[in-house]
């Protein structure tokens, strides 16, 4: 029987109470960052063309579009909303890889709201069950993969987000609706027949990279509604001939990691909150730069040369260098290793501020970054984020060198106060700011989330 049969009967099965203390709280840690990310996503390019398009559009007041304050038919909220939460790249990495949250908490917002508003519980139980169903999907996959990644994507070509994103969407809009089985096997299997996301947008530094958890958000929510009034999908849309691990990625997947341990082990506990705006290949080389420019005191007038020694040089975070140390637009910044550690090198950090359209423009950066070489060695391994060293020539004759010991990890629990930090440092790039006093409000609510009545009090606050 397909993987998709076991997965929906754990969505109707599994309730709060099911869910250990320690994944509640990650979920909780969880559900605050993408908020985070959503407000500092909110003033980001194509988020307001596309929020301006839906309420042209209009419809049924569903569910807030958060910062614009309007509301929407819950699907185009739920696709703002997750846009919003991509356009910085800082959402959370689980297995795949994929950004779990992005699709998931967006989606559980709009539902939450259109469907007359959840106790906290069920909302978090709602979380738990899309994190977990996005990270095994994204598991199997890679440990299904057998060939070197296209160009160095993780995902083979594939945007993994978005394209498993239609049906963990769905299986959240689901879930919330109160679908039974066979229903959610059908929403699962309407999702699947629009499933798509490719990682050319990547290459070219498209704004629809950061749309496509949006789109599956969107295609999500109406697949559980089309299947709640009787809309029949493929019901092998996983394990089927013609499901999405054998079209898709000819039969390489592991298949046992699909279900595995269901409804007791909680595969989304390995998403980790990012600590830079930018892809996740990139956070070791970004981390080694910073240690070193502070353990060595490096001023970048006094910097020479950089060079980066890596496995692969045509990796797409390095190649062309070109392009990844002068990049045309934000996007092309966010999947650059050569930009990450310029912008370390010449203002001691990578934060939003270093991403933006002004920054790919900036002096400073761009000075530093005309220095950076690429040299290839065989001796690091290839295929890992920490196969990565950096060497610094000083005007002065000294020379550095700083090489990872380990992979930067932070797939450990992290406390609260790394997530407050993140999130109020995102708060301040939204296109509608909120106060100190608000801020502490949506903290304090997240974090007593399990004893919250109705999340729409958060919602009203965000909005």
């Amino acid at each position: 029987m397909d993987a998709a049969y076991a997965l929906a009967q754990n969505l109707v099965d599994v309730s709060y109470a099911d869910i250990p203390r320690d994944v509640s709280e990650h979920a909780r840690k969880h559900i605050l960052d993408i908020l985070g990310v959503m407000l500092g996503g909110s003033s980001r390019p194509g988020v307001g063309e596309l929020a301006g398009l839906m309420r042209e559009w209009g419809g049924k007041p569903e569910s807030t579009v958060l910062c614009f304050g309007y509301k929407l038919p819950a699907p185009d909220a739920a696709q703002v909303n997750a846009t919003m939460g991509h356009a910085l790249d800082y959402d959370d990495t689980g297995d795949g890889p994929t950004h779990p949250s992005v699709v998931v908490v967006p989606t559980a917002l709009a539902m939450a709201e259109c469907t007359g508003g959840m106790s906290g519980r069920d909302f978090i139980a709602a979380v738990v069950l899309g994190m977990d169903m996005m990270c095994r999907l994204g598991r199997s996959f890679r440990l299904g993969l057998k060939s070197t990644p296209v160009g160095g994507h993780p995902g083979a070509g594939w945007h993994l987000t978005t394209l498993y994103g239609y049906l963990v969407a769905a299986a959240v809009a689901g879930r919330i609706l109160g679908l039974d089985e066979k229903k959610l096997v059908n929403a699962l299997g309407i999702a699947y027949h629009q499933c798509s996301g490719n990682g050319q947008c990547v290459n070219e530094g498209s704004l629809t990279k950061r749309m496509g958890p949006g789109f599956a958000a969107r295609a999500g929510i109406m697949a559980a509604f089309l299947a709640g009034r009787g809309v029949t999908g493929a019901e092998n849309c996983l394990e089927g001939e013609l499901g999405i691990f054998n079209l898709y990625h000819g039969g390489k997947y592991d298949a046992g990691s699909l279900t595995a341990d269901l409804g007791k082990s909680f595969a989304g506990t390995s998403a980790a909150m990012k600590p830079y705006p930018c892809c996740r290949g990139a956070h070791d080389s970004v981390s080694l730069a910073e240690a070193m420019v502070g353990k060595h005191d490096i001023r970048p007038e006094d910097i020479e040369e950089i060079t980066i020694f890596c496995p692969d040089a045509t990796s797409f975070l390095l190649s062309p260098l070109e392009k990844r140390s002068r990049p045309e637009n934000p996007v092309d910044a966010q999947f650059s290793i050569p930009w990450g550690v310029g912008a370390v090198f010449a203002r001691r950090r990578a934060s939003i501020g270093d991403y933006t359209e002004e920054a790919i423009r900036s002096r400073d950066i761009l000075d530093v970054t005309a220095r950076i070489r690429i040299r290839e060695d065989s001796s690091l391994t290839k295929g890992q984020d920490s196969a990565v060293r950096i060497s610094v020539k000083m005007k002065d004759g000294r020379a550095f060198t700083g090489q990872p010991e380990t992979s930067l990890d932070i797939s450990g629990p992290l406390p609260w106060g790394e997530y407050e930090r993140k999130f109020r440092d995102c708060a301040s790039y939204s296109i509608q700011p909120l106060s100190e006093k608000q801020l502490d409000l949506v903290i304090g609510k997240i974090r007593r989330l399990d004893r919250i009545d109705d999340v729409r009090d958060i919602i009203a606050i965000l909005s």
